[in-house]
């Protein structure tokens, strides 16, 4: 006997709601592009420039004496944050300590790490230093260009294929559902000040093939459906495109979050905020696909024959029972 998430047959009206659906997305994407610009992002050292060094110890974390060791040194705004991982032992106690580049300096100098590592010796002689990642200002603030181009260029490369492969609509379809999918992300950062590091872009660009993924395989049973149905009105061969792939959609998501959740317990605290994004990214990205690509698609509307006929129309996974 299987298990299905979803039943073979559904009748769902995605369109009962379309105003508002739509409404609530166009309204987030703002209130994100606000956020942003009000709390700005809280770019780790990869986009700032500085150190992190990461701390291992025996005895407890305590971040009021590393803070009083390192004031004497003079190096500005030192963060300092304990890690926690499920994965840890009793005796396994991290924290990451970040320095900013001075002024004028390239990067932290290899006395000023050597400065802090004995600092935070003398408050716990049992500490080690397991790594220590510099980057400097003027690498970072390419990276900073680098990864603005290449998110960019992702959306541009997927805008050109689906205007290919399908027609403009569905083109701004799906351009539409990522641009809502990477603005509601740096959103969420930039709300709750997660750090931003390359990780992050690592993360946007694999949502946005996510989501890519999953809206062409919606678009190309609409293509099917608009060739086999033409007299129908295209609300309702939209809706039946998007019951006949619910299956396929919501086991692919569902199945990708259970393999997320292990990372996100067990992975620790470097893959952390890779995770967190991609969690939310697909979230996100299958709520746009059958709720914001569709509804650009319904209100621009679409021609429904086509010249030549398509001998790869359908998707061989878009009828796997859930």
């Amino acid at each position: 006997m299987r298990l299905k998430l979803v039943p073979r047959e559904t009748g769902i009206d995605f369109f009962r709601f379309a105003r508002l659906s739509f409404g609530a997305s166009v309204l987030a994407m703002v209130l994100s592009v606000v956020i942003f610009f009000v709390n700005g992002l809280n770019f780790g050292i990869d986009f700032r420039g500085g150190t992190t060094i990461r701390t291992e110890s025996t005895q407890p974390v305590d971040i009021r004496a590393y803070r009083e060791a390192l004031a004497p040194l003079g190096l500005g705004d030192v963060k300092i944050s304990e890690v926690f991982d499920p994965t840890f032992g009793p005796d396994q106690n991290v924290a990451m300590v970040r320095i900013e580049a001075q002024e004028g300096d390239e990067s932290v100098s290899a006395e000023t790490v050597r400065r802090v590592e004995e600092a935070l010796k003398a408050v716990d002689p049992s500490i080690t230093f397991p790594s220590v990642e510099s980057v400097g200002p003027k690498v970072s603030g390419e990276l900073v260009i680098s990864a603005i181009e290449a998110v960019l260029m992702a959306i541009a490369a997927v805008l050109f294929y689906i205007w290919l492969r399908f027609e403009w609509q569905f083109a701004l379809g799906a351009v539409a559902a990522l641009v809502h999918d990477v603005t509601l992300t740096i959103g969420l950062f930039a709300l709750f000040q997660i750090p931003f590091d390359l990780a992050i872009i690592a993360a946007l660009l694999t949502i946005v093939g996510y989501s890519l993924n999953d809206t062409v395989v919606v678009f190309d049973r609409m293509r099917e459906n608009l060739r086999k149905y033409k007299k129908k009105p295209l609300k309702e061969v939209l809706n039946l495109s998007l019951n006949e792939t619910l299956s396929r959609t919501v086991m692919t998501s569902v199945t990708t979050l259970l393999a997320l959740k292990a990372l996100l317990v067990l992975g620790g605290d470097v893959i952390r905020g890779f995770v967190f994004a991609m969690t939310w990214g697909v979230v996100v990205g299958t709520y746009s696909s059958v709720f914001v690509a569709t509804n650009i698609l319904l209100y621009l509307g679409v021609k429904r024959d086509w010249s030549k006929p398509d001998a790869n129309a359908g998707n061989q996974y878009a009828n796997i029972d859930a």
